[in-house]
């Protein structure tokens, strides 16, 4: 059962010609880790926000985004909370801005339990010891200020945060973007250890294809508030069969990669100010002909797999190709 069901999401913010997100299909399996990736501007923080209805003011949606079987779209005031408070939760990409400097964090973890759940004192506070402990951190934690503690570390209490609840979907909206090097592999395998020791499910947002494939079963590209290209993750990444997924695995620096200018995709994406007709990635596209500038590819499983689907009008001219080529 997917414990994430978004089918033909739309969401259009005032004054924009056109959908932010554009008829976005995308699930997540219990226990199940799937990566969000593509550029800044894409789209995937709304997705992810989508699911936990945190939309931006005037926002217009259609679709179902369900989660746990309930469409969130339709939810009232009270089942919302229900969901934010237990079925779901989110980890946001700069901890430092989530919680508040002047409280401990102590009184950070355990009020949403507290005051939403009526969980007593003493039940969310050894909840909260259980959390961090999962985590990596100790209870002395519960009496310190964020400001006291590392990047990392304030990123392990936004995890533990986010297990509070005992949620069977977590979203992790760029989640190691601000760390360095060393603590972005902490917490990744940090992420992949708790998704196999709760079963939960886990969105995993980011535009570091590297991050992607170290931790995601399943990828969604996207590009322009739709989805370009989805499958397995060593599939993908091995053979991708949309340019724009090509493109960026070519974009993507490597220890083994050829001296000089690294490659780019050469213009930008387009604006919510212009309407779309083809393809929107037909004017950056080295494979766009015709029929690209004309009419929208359709999402299509892969012949002989059916795993892998692909909008794209010219997907076969990449067979057999590999990202080393």
């Amino acid at each position: 059962m997917n414990i994430l069901d978004i089918q033909g999401l739309r969401l259009r913010l005032p004054d924009t010609a056109r959908p932010v997100l554009d008829g976005v299909d995308l699930t997540v399996g219990a226990g199940e880790t799937v990566a969000l990736v593509g550029e800044s501007g894409s789209g995937k923080t709304l997705t992810s926000r989508s699911v936990l209805r945190l939309l931006p003011a005037g926002a217009a949606t259609e679709g179902a985004v369900r989660v746990a079987g309930q469409d969130v779209l339709a939810m009232n005031p009270a089942e919302l909370r229900d969901l934010r408070t237990g079925t779901a939760a989110m980890v946001f990409q700069d901890p430092r801005s989530a919680i508040n400097p002047l409280r401990r964090i102590g009184d950070f973890l355990t009020e949403s339990l507290r005051l939403n759940a009526g969980t007593p004192e003493a039940e969310a506070t050894a909840r909260a010891t259980e959390m961090l402990e999962a985590v990596g951190l100790t209870a002395a934690a519960l009496r310190q200020y964020p400001g006291e503690l590392s990047g990392g570390m304030l990123q392990r209490v936004m995890i533990a945060a986010a297990l509070m609840g005992g949620p069977a979907l977590i979203l992790a909206d760029e989640p190691t973007t601000a760390l360095d090097v060393t603590t972005q592999a902490e917490v990744v395998a940090l992420l992949g250890d708790l998704r196999e020791r709760f079963g939960t499910g886990l969105l995993f947002v980011t535009h570091d294809l590297g991050l992607a494939a170290a931790i995601s079963d399943r990828v969604y590209v996207m590009y322009a508030g739709r989805i370009a290209e989805t499958g397995p993750a060593a599939t993908l990444f091995e053979r991708p069969r949309h340019p724009y997924t090509a493109a960026l695995l070519a974009a993507t620096p490597r220890l083994a990669a050829p001296q000089g200018r690294l490659a780019a995709i050469e213009g930008q994406p387009p604006s919510l100010q212009e309407e779309l007709t083809g393809c929107p990635f037909a004017p950056r596209c080295p494979l766009a002909t015709e029929v690209c500038t004309e009419r929208m590819p359709e999402r299509l499983p892969l012949p002989g797999d059916p795993a892998h689907w692909v909008a794209c009008h010219h997907s076969d001219r990449l067979e057999g190709r590999t990202t080393d080529e």
